[in-house]
Parts: C-alpha cells; structure tokens; sequence
C-alpha cells in the first residue's frame, strides 16, 4: 500500500502503528501525533468525500476512516484514562491512602438501600432518619440524590454508619450501579407480602457486580400475607443464604412503616461491616472522594453533596470537581448545620463551586487555586470537544417515525436539563438503555443543570436535537427562540413519562393526547315532539356556544344520563343554523336520542389535542 499524498507531498505510513487520540480530537491533533501538515489531512479527507476543517473535532468514526487510509491503527482513550493521565501531569495520584498501615484509621460503613419499586426503600431511609421525603416526591419516585449519617448503638459502642440516598427505579440502573462503587454495603429491601420480584433480581446483580455485601432487609411483615420464610427460601436461589440457613448473609425481618426492628438493622450492617470488610482510610491526607448530588441553588450558586473517602475536607480547601472548581466557601451536614471539616465516609454539601458537577464525579483538593482551574478547564474542554463531535437532523417526537422510515435520520439527539444532577444522569442513562432496534442510536449531545437556556437552543438549531426539561422550564427568551426556530422542547416531572414518550417516538407509537374542552350548555325549557325527526329541545343557551354536529351530554339534576351524543341539528326559529350563543333561544335534535325532560342540561363538548409538556 502506497502511502497518500496531496499536492504531491507524500504523507506518513503508519505501518500499522498505534495513534492515541482522546474523544473529539481534531485533524490537527492527528497531524500532531504523526508528524504531518494538518493541511495534507483536510485534502485526505476531502479525497475520501469527507469535508472536515483542521480545528474541527470530529466523530471517532472519521478519525478511523482516516487512520485507516494512512495504515495507522487508531486508539480512542477512554474518559477515565484520559482523566488519570490528566492528574498525572499535575503529580496527582487519585484513589489511593497516602502513608502505610498505621496512617490508616476505621471509617464508617457506607450503605445504599436498593430494591423492587414500592417495597419501601424511601419509607426504610424515612424511618431511619426520622424526617419525611415521601410527601415531596413526585410519581413517588426519590427525585434527587442525599446522603445522610446515623448512630447505631453495637454491643455498647457508638457506630456511626453513613448511607447514600439513590432513586430505586429500574430506570436508574446506571445511576444504582454508581452508588454501589461508591458503596461498602448494600441493603436489599424485600416486601415479605410480595416477595422477590424483577427490580430485586436487577439490584442483587448490581451489588454483586460491584463485589459488595449484602444485608436483607424484609420490610412489610406487620401487613396481611406476609411470608418472610418463603423470601428466605426465593433468595437462596440468588445465592443469598440467610445465616440461619448455614449461610453468611443477615436477613432481618422490619417494618419500616411500623418503625419495628430498625436498630436490628443497623446493627447487622456494622457486623457484616466488621465481618467482611477492612474499612480504613488516612484521614490527615489532602481529601479524595465523590459527588453524590449537585444542583444551582439560587441563594447560594453551585452546591454539591460530595462523599470524603479518604482525607480530610476542610473549609478555605481549593477543590476540583469534574469540570467545576472553587474554594470550600461553607460546609453543611446532613441537618443543615454547618461543618468546619468532614473526615472518610462523611457526605457533606460544599458550596464555593464555579459550576454545577456532575453526580458520580470525583472531587479533589489540590494545594492551588490555578491547578484547580487548569485541571477544571481541560476537563470541560475535553466534554465540549466530544460533544461538537456529535452531529445529527432535526426534528420532533411527532415526526421521529416518519424521518426514520424515510431515511432522513438514524440518530435521535437528546439535550437533557434538570432540577439536579442526579436526575440528569439517572434520565440519560435510562434513555440509553433503551432498546429500540439497530436502525436508530440515541445521543445526548448535552446534559446540564438548571433552566432551558438560549444557549441549548442554539446547540439544538445547529444539531437537530431535541430538549428535555426535567422539573425545570425555559428561562427568559428561550423558549420564544425555540419556538421560532422550530426545536421541540418538552418539559417532565416523572423520569418514567420521559422514558415511555421517546421510547414510543422511536417505535413510532407516539399518539397525540386530546382533552375534553367544554363549549357550552343549554337548559331545555320546552319539548316539541316531531313524527320526522323525534323530539326536539327548546333550549336556552346558558354558558358558552352551542355548535351543530359537536359531542354532546346530558344532565339531569346535575348527573350525567346520557353520553357520546351528537348535535345533529340546530335551529333559530325556522332557519337551520350552525351554532347559537349564549343568551339566545332555539332547537336541538340529538339524532335518535329522544329520551329529554324539562330542565334537562345538554352540556356540549369537543376533544381538543393536547399540548405536551
């Protein structure tokens, strides 16, 4: 194979050798990395039928195309190796216990409950911290991600045992999965009147894939049919094998309703704790750990719930979290109240941030305000630089099945906005997962938090995507500019509506929802009777108007006697008329409905299509 040339300078072969470029690279990045005029690569690329500028990132597939052309073999770097080479350059080392043994002191446990819809996770979590987040969760779903800390009195010692509060969805598969790294042990909760159902086998398989162990927790046993022994035996078959089965796995029979057999609970978790796993951290290194939860709060800016998983967090740290970065301004526990330093295994909410990180991103205190931003900075660059590599066609749910029947697009591009990080990720990840075929890939060009903006209208214009707004709206003058530009911008306060709607575009099921919008009523003061056409209502029109050949029913002592009818004729004195308003008198014939009285109500209506969002 010849290597190519352009304008008859010839360019490198590769000789099969490797090039490492990170997401989103550019043709000058390439030319870089083998020595080449970014300039003989535009012409490669243009010869290939490809119109790519020297600055431009583009998709992995087109770098492959190219490497491929010139006999190189084409390496992407994954996010999580760019990021560790990233802090290397700065002589960071992330996720390790600085000093020996003895530098190493006993943290607490940390816990994530999981488990079936409706089988009381957020009523445990309730019970356990003794305040109430049910009432504020909408579809009853746990909407936003926490982390709290509890005392638990063990054979006389004070232990303290911290638990991450994650929605427990199947949709949040991803987002549960990232708990489960971020935890020590999992909590299985199990109805005991319902026993072990799909979402229970999804999340054993979880905690197991994350290498965690496990500790029963079966919740409903004050309620009718509750069978905790037939639970014992389901989960044997899950290799869960409760220990007074000659197994190693606690089971504890609750009531989280009841408040029953809590401290039962909490103290098999330190055990198993103590049992299984050697949780120690060094508490005096600079601190390391996770983002459990971030949002924009408007008094305060960017705050993040971060989780410390070795070191020490302090107020007046210069932290870096994912792309965001700052000086720790405030810290607040679990109970509002403020905290000059959180230790290994104490969540905390940090406010001094530039930006809202992401939830599952890793913070670390770093001894400059400048290797703060510089490390922030090429993060951020990094995510942009991958998101302008994604490109697609525009257009909306409506008409998804008709552009992919057509031919016209095999992607659907997504920019999501949210009220939280954590319900940002849980939302794409489940959007990811969904299987809708070969034929078409789904892309979240963009994720972010707080309001629909100009700015992702303009990504959407130029990228065809569509916006989804989770628990938030337009802000200003974005939602004029989006109508004008024809992007389809739709807002949810349940993650499942989100789910089911785009997955229903995609298998082209997507029908319009229509509401009853009323039109009018007319009282009947008089019956005429009519050998031709039946009988006839004298009516006053009370509300609204009344118009031939729309639904109508009929009340009678204000209830509902007569459905689906239909004004199929209307008359003003002797004249045929459309519609009659009100105020005004005149005759209705309902068809073959002649079973009317004085004082009867015909109530007229017409279904209307239904705005979304």
């Amino acid at each position: 194979m010849q290597a190519p040339s352009v304008g008859g300078v010839m360019l490198p072969r590769g000789n099969g050798q490797a090039v490492r470029l990170s997401r989103g690279a550019s043709l000058t990045d390439f030319a870089e990395k083998i020595n080449a005029n970014p300039a003989s690569l535009v012409g490669v690329m243009m010869n290939l039928g490809e119109m790519v500028t020297a600055t431009q990132s583009v998709s992995d597939e087109t770098l492959k195309l190219l490497a491929d052309e010139m006999n190189f073999v084409l390496e992407i770097v994954s996010p999580e190796e760019e990021d560790r080479e990233l802090l290397e350059s700065f002589d960071i080392e992330f996720g390790e216990d600085e000093g020996g043994d003895e530098a190493l002191l006993p943290r607490p446990p940390v816990v994530t409950v999981m488990g079936h819809v409706d089988h009381g996770k957020t009523r445990l979590l309730d019970a356990i911290r003794k305040t109430n987040v049910i009432a504020g969760e909408a579809g009853g779903i746990t909407q936003h991600i926490g982390a709290y800390q509890v005392s638990a009195d063990v054979n006389g010692e004070d232990r303290r045992i911290t638990f991450i509060d994650t929605p427990g969805h199947e949709a949040f598969t991803a987002m549960r999965a990232r708990g489960a790294k971020s935890t020590d042990i999992a909590i299985l909760v199990v109805a005991a009147n319902d026993g072990v159902m799909p979402q229970t086998i999804e999340a054993l398989n979880h905690a197991k894939a994350a290498d965690v162990p496990i500790v029963v927790a079966v919740n409903k046993i004050d309620v009718e049919g509750a069978d905790p022994t037939k639970v014992r035996g389901q989960l044997t078959e899950f290799g869960l094998v409760a220990e007074e089965y000659g197994g190693d796995t606690m089971f504890v029979d609750i009531s989280a309703k009841q408040g029953l057999h809590i401290d039962q609970l909490l103290e098999a978790v330190v055990l198993t704790a103590d049992a299984s796993l050697d949780l120690r951290a060094n508490p005096e290194q600079d601190a390391q750990g996770i983002a459990i939860e971030s949002h924009l709060d408007r008094g305060r800016g960017a705050v993040a719930t971060v989780l410390v998983q070795r070191g020490t967090l302090r107020v007046g740290d210069t932290m870096v979290v994912g792309d965001a970065y700052g000086r720790v301004r405030a810290m607040l526990d679990d109970k509002g109240e403020n905290v000059e330093e959180a230790g290994p295994s104490t969540p905390v909410l940090v406010l001094g941030l530039t930006n809202v990180p992401g939830a599952g991103d890793n913070f670390l205190v770093v001894d400059e305000d400048r290797t703060a931003r510089q490390i922030a900075e090429k993060r951020a660059a990094r995510e942009r630089n991958a998101n302008f590599a994604r490109k697609g066609v525009r257009f909306s749910l409506e008409n998804l099945d008709e552009a992919l029947k057509a031919g016209l697009v095999q992607e659907l591009n997504l920019i999501i906005k949210g009220d939280a990080s954590g319900s940002v990720e849980a939302l794409e990840s489940s959007l990811l997962q969904l299987d809708v075929g070969e034929e078409v890939d789904i892309r979240v060009l963009h994720r972010g938090v707080g309001a629909v903006t100009e700015s992702d209208i303009d990504l959407a214009t130029g990228s065809d995507a569509i916006v989804i707004g989770f628990n938030v709206r337009a802000a200003g003058r974005a939602q004029q500019m989006a109508d004008r530009e024809g992007v389809d911008v739709r807002y949810y306060s349940v993650i499942y509506q989100a789910i089911e709607e785009i997955e229903a575009a995609l298998k082209g099921m997507l029908k319009p929802e229509y509401e009853e919008v009323e039109l009018g009523t007319a009282e009947i003061r008089e019956i005429f009777r009519s050998s031709k056409l039946g009988n006839i209502a004298g009516v006053l029109v009370r509300s609204g108007e009344v118009k031939r050949n729309t639904k109508a029913r009929l009340l009678r002592d204000g209830k509902v006697v007569a459905e689906n009818l239909t004004i199929s004729g209307l008359r003003r004195f002797k004249d045929d008329v459309t519609e009659i308003r009100e105020g005004f008198e005149g005759g209705i014939n309902l068809g073959n409905f002649n079973d009317i009285k004085i004082d009867d109500v015909i109530a007229t209506y017409e279904m209307r299509e239904k705005p979304r969002g």
